[in-house]
């Protein structure tokens, strides 16, 4: 089998266009996630410092800020893994199967 032959099998694979199309999908909202929540953090530090800056008790010196902050690292490493999960139990079976239906 030629190369060619190969990639046009696997681009008219009815599964092939599926995936592409969820995964992009997934992405594209898994992106939309991660910026909502990055810039909206940022926009709190440039708009409203007060609300950052708010001791999270009277005789602490951690704010507010801070838990916030370790938040969004929390939820970034928490959208990785699930991305990774779906993509190694989902879109590795499907790809899988497209390689198997292709070759034969």
């Amino acid at each position: 089998m030629n190369e060619d032959n190969i990639n046009e099998r696997i681009s008219a694979n009815p599964k092939y266009q599926h995936l592409v199309r969820t995964r992009s999908r997934y992405s594209w909202l898994m992106t939309i996630l991660m910026l909502i929540v990055y810039y909206g953090y940022i926009a709190l530090v440039g708009f409203n410092k007060e609300f950052l800056a708010k001791p999270l008790s009277d005789a602490g010196v951690t704010t507010l800020g801070i838990p916030i902050g370790v938040g969004v690292i929390l939820f970034t490493i928490i959208i990785t893994g699930i991305y990774v999960r779906r993509a190694n139990n989902e879109f590795d079976v499907i790809t899988a199967e497209i390689i198997k239906e292709v070759k034969q």
